[in-house]
């Protein structure tokens, strides 16, 4: 079985931004919680994902339009485009 295509913006990834912190930066700041993280390739910052009660992550990428992130769990190696909903392992 052949592999789909990535998308132009997986493609563009060059190098996996990772996690400075294991925190959801905005979930700090309020003092809501987490279930798993994920981390902008765009920009860098960590925020929680559509799981977590607040989904910063998906609110971020609506407010920028910031296309790609990837897990910031340990273990997981994988990336994310929000634009073309495409998934990449690495």
């Amino acid at each position: 079985m052949s592999q789909p295509e990535l998308c132009k913006h997986l493609q563009s990834i060059e190098e996996i931004k990772t996690a400075e912190k294991y925190e959801c930066a905005e979930c700090v700041k309020h003092g809501g919680q987490w279930v798993h993280l994920r981390t902008c390739q765009t920009c860098g910052v960590t925020l929680c994902c559509d799981d977590s009660p607040s989904q910063h992550m998906s609110h971020h990428q609506h407010e920028t339009g910031h296309p790609v992130i990837s897990s910031a769990e340990p273990g997981e190696r994988w990336l994310w485009c929000y634009k073309d909903d495409a998934f990449a392992e690495y």
